[in-house]
C-alpha cells in the first residue's frame, strides 16, 4: 500500500505513521530522514542538498525528487510506503504520479489552538534528546529528563512561532491538497482524538476503499 501523508506541524503525522509502518510492515519515509542519511553518508546527492542546507535554501524540486526516487526503488518499499513530508509542491506530486502513484492521501486535520497546545507543551532533553510534553506525558521533575538532563523548549515549539508555521504550511500545502482532492485520492482526518483511534478511523476508510480485507 502506498501512502501519502499531508498535516501541518502537530498533527500527529510521525506517530500515525510510525503504526501504520509496524502494522503493514511497510517504511515510513520521511524526506528529512533521507536528507540527513544521504549528507550523513557523503553521497554525491547528500553534497548537493548539504550545500542548499548550509544556505538557508529549499532544496529544488529536481533534486527533492531525485532522492524519493531513489528511496522508493529500495527493496523494503516493494510492498509499499508511507511518505511524509513529500510532495511539498505540484511538480513533486506530479513526478510521483509517474513513477510511484499514491493509493490513498490522508489529509490530517487538526485545530490549531489543539496543534499549539501539543507543541509548546514539548520539552526535549539536552543530554539524550527524548521528547516529553508537561501535560500529556510529564517528566519525572519539572525541568529534567529521566536521565537526569535537563529540558528545554525548542525555539520552534513557542506559540507565535508555531502560528507562523501554521501559516506557512497552509501557503505550501493548499495546493496539494486540492490536487489530491480533484483526483479522488485525498481523505480528511480528524487527528484530536487518542492515537489508538485515529488508526481505528484509518483503517476504516483503507477498508471502505477496498485497500485493505
Amino acid at each position: 500500500m502506498k501512502i501519502v501523508i499531508i498535516g501541518p506541524p502537530g498533527a500527529g503525522k510521525g506517530t500515525i505513521a510510525s503504526r501504520l509502518s509496524q502494522m503493514f510492515g511497510i517504511p515510513h519515509i520521511s524526506t528529512g530522514d533521507i536528507f540527513r542519511e544521504e549528507i550523513r553518508k557523503e553521497t554525491e546527492l547528500g553534497k548537493k542538498i548539504k550545500e542548499y542546507v548550509e544556505k538557508g535554501l529549499l532544496v529544488p524540486d529536481e533534486v527533492v525528487i531525485e532522492v524519493v526516487k531513489k528511496r522508493l526503488s529500495e527493496p523494503d518499499c516493494q510492498k509499499g510506503w508511507i511518505l511524509d513530508g513529500f510532495p511539498r509542491t505540484i511538480k513533486q506530486a506530479e513526478e510521483l504520479d509517474k513513477f510511484a502513484p499514491p493509493d490513498i492521501v490522508l489529509n490530517f486535520v487538526c485545530p490549531d489552538e489543539v496543534i499549539i497546545e501539543r507543541l509548546s507543551g514539548r520539552r526535549v532533553c539536552k543530554k539524550c534528546g527524548k521528547n516529553w510534553h508537561i501535560k500529556f506525558m510529564p517528566p519525572p521533575q519539572p525541568d529534567r529528563c529521566e536521565c537526569g538532563g535537563e529540558l528545554y523548549q525548542r525555539e520552534d515549539d513557542k506559540p507565535e512561532v508555531i502560528k507562523k508555521r501554521l501559516e506557512v504550511f497552509r501557503e505550501q500545502f493548499t495546493p496539494i491538497i486540492e490536487y489530491y482532492r480533484k483526483k479522488g485520492l485525498l481523505v480528511d482526518v480528524d487527528t484530536t482524538p487518542p492515537p489508538d483511534v485515529i488508526v481505528e478511523n484509518i483503517l476504516k476508510i483503507f477498508k471502505e476503499r477496498g485497500l485493505i480485507k
